[in-house]
């Protein structure tokens, strides 16, 4: 008996290997015609047959690298390395001249086609991921010639995520054909309303404009009602991430800018180009290293945008601003002059043109969150805020330094009476804040153009994050920056960017007419008075 069965198993499988490749020599004919309606047919039948050499002919087909001989019946497909493959048997052809042969014309309807059926052949592929691909990309095109693919691999998929992408591609097919009972396409509808997307919603919409089964429209009607709001609350969620990232990239421009005018009273309008030192000392050092270290850039780039930075701070405040301490209007109008001097200098050094900055593996690319696009470069530089947030709150209130420079922001008279060189500590700080700002410019280089101009884009938003938050407090700072960044984005898409803008300035203005301290005022006699 079980000799018997095996004998049986064995002429079904010769069977079915001696139909399959009957099936491709057909599907391969068809190549011959050269004609568009024959090509597609070809297309769907190779696919269909499943067959171990049938996505290599497509991919060829694809890339324009199927070949015929008409005269001789013989159909290649050539290599990358220009080898030419024998489509029927796999084997390679030698000493045969590529110019005897004549390509296939395809055009994007058939490339569409040729799409599709890669994707139905990837359906059954070990790999998780590319069967994942694969059914997406039967979502997209909802080719219908795939539905036999999709059923045949969903009785039997383990994996959960693709079992799910499976039915949705699935569903994609049959909830556009009149033909499939009421049930199963309700059914459809209802999958579809799960996953919630945009992709979801201009499917349901396709349905229940289209459809005259009662029972389907009204499950349509239904699940667009459905997603429609899931949408909203997804744009809010969403806009409230970028808020936060936004914010993240205000509070490293304006933290250094808090430090300087909390202690010095100093309004540097050269705050903006400090950060623009550091993106360019970005720059400069992925210029400088191998390939093979660009991945290490940035933990290069950051120790150095701060050293630089701060000693640039150092030149400017022991040259320029000590001499003018308590004299605001000139500080003012110096900085600017300084801030001047230093794009020209830039712009001469690098040229005026934007500068390229690459971001490592790690910050490239985004990630999908139940529903939400979350950039990972964003995610890393709100990563980076919170590490120089928490990093200055230690270096403020666990050092000595720390310590001095709380006491001459709180009263500069008293701490110089107590023996504190005032004047040095105003030197660190500014070095302190500039040092910071050097640090924002390697984060901004990572998302805006690296240019003479870049800071020159965040020096009015970072004083108007000092302002609300309350000058010299960096948890004012922290949410001051959170509640522009949040309230822009979310303003945004409601009353546009300009205006949004000009809603927020006139905000600030009403609101230090009440609180011309900020949200956080310092303690101290000499604030006070």
């Amino acid at each position: 008996m079980p000799l018997a069965r095996l004998v049986a198993v064995l002429f079904f499988l010769c069977c079915t290997t001696v139909a399959r490749a009957d099936a491709v020599d057909d599907a391969l004919a068809k190549f011959f015609d050269d004609k568009f309606p024959r090509t597609e047919q070809a297309i769907n039948e190779l696919a269909a047959t499943g067959a171990a050499n049938a996505p290599a002919i497509l991919d060829a087909l694809g890339d324009n690298r199927l070949l015929i001989d008409q005269a001789d019946h013989i159909i290649v497909y050539k290599t990358t390395g220009d080898d030419l493959i024998n489509a029927k048997t796999g084997e390679k052809l030698d000493g045969v001249d590529a110019g005897a042969f004549k390509k296939v014309r395809i055009n994007n309807a058939l490339r569409s086609a040729i799409e599709a059926a890669m994707g139905a052949l990837t359906l059954a592929n070990p790999d998780p991921q590319k069967r994942a691909g694969a059914a997406e990309a039967v979502f997209e095109t909802r080719d219908a010639s795939a539905l036999k693919a999709l059923e045949a691999q969903l009785s039997h998929e383990s994996d959960p995520h693709v079992a799910e992408l499976l039915r949705q591609a699935r569903a994609a097919i049959v909830v556009l054909d009149s033909k499939t009972p009421t049930a199963d396409r309700v059914a459809a509808v209802a999958t579809l309303k799960a996953r919630g997307d945009q992709d979801s919603q201009s499917l349901i919409d396709q349905v229940a404009n289209q459809s005259d089964d009662p029972a389907v429209k009204a499950a349509a009607l239904d699940a667009k009602a459905a997603i429609k709001a899931h949408l909203a609350w997804l744009s809010v969620l969403q806009n409230l991430i970028y808020g936060i990232s936004a914010a993240s990239v205000l509070l490293l421009a304006a933290i250094g800018l808090a430090i300087t005018f909390g202690v010095m009273g100093v309004i540097n309008m050269a705050h903006g180009e400090m950060v623009m030192l550091g993106a360019y000392t970005t720059f400069v050092v992925q210029s400088a290293l191998p390939p093979s270290l660009l991945q290490w850039s940035l933990a290069v780039a950051l120790p150095l945008a701060f050293l630089v930075s701060a000693i640039v701070g150092v030149a400017i405040e022991r040259l320029v601003i000590r001499f003018l301490y308590g004299r605001p209007l000139e500080t003012l109008l110096a900085t600017w002059g300084v801030s001047l001097i230093l794009q020209q200098a830039v712009r001469s050094l690098f040229g005026a043109n934007n500068r390229q900055v690459s971001a490592p593996n790690f910050m490239s690319g985004s990630f999908d969150w139940a529903g939400l696009q979350i950039t990972t470069g964003r995610l890393w530089i709100v990563a980076l805020a919170i590490l120089v947030f928490v990093a200055l709150q230690l270096a403020l209130r666990a050092t000595p330094f720390g310590l001095r420079m709380r006491a001459v922001t709180q009263n500069r008279r008293m701490a110089a009476a107590m023996g504190i060189s005032t004047g040095r500590i105003d030197m660190l700080a500014f070095a302190l804040g500039s040092g910071v700002a050097g640090v924002a410019g390697v984060a901004l280089s990572q998302i805006d153009n690296v240019s003479p101009n870049l800071g020159q884009g965040y020096i009015i938003d970072s004083f108007m994050v000092v302002v609300l938050g309350g000058v010299g407090n960096l948890w004012g700072t922290l949410l001051g920056a959170t509640v522009l960044g949040v309230a822009n984005k979310l303003l945004e898409p409601v009353i546009g960017a300009v205006l949004g803008k000009i809603l927020l300035l006139v905000f600030i203005i009403l609101f230090i007419q009440k609180r011309p301290r900020g949200l956080f005022a310092l303690k101290g006699r000499a604030v006070e008075a």
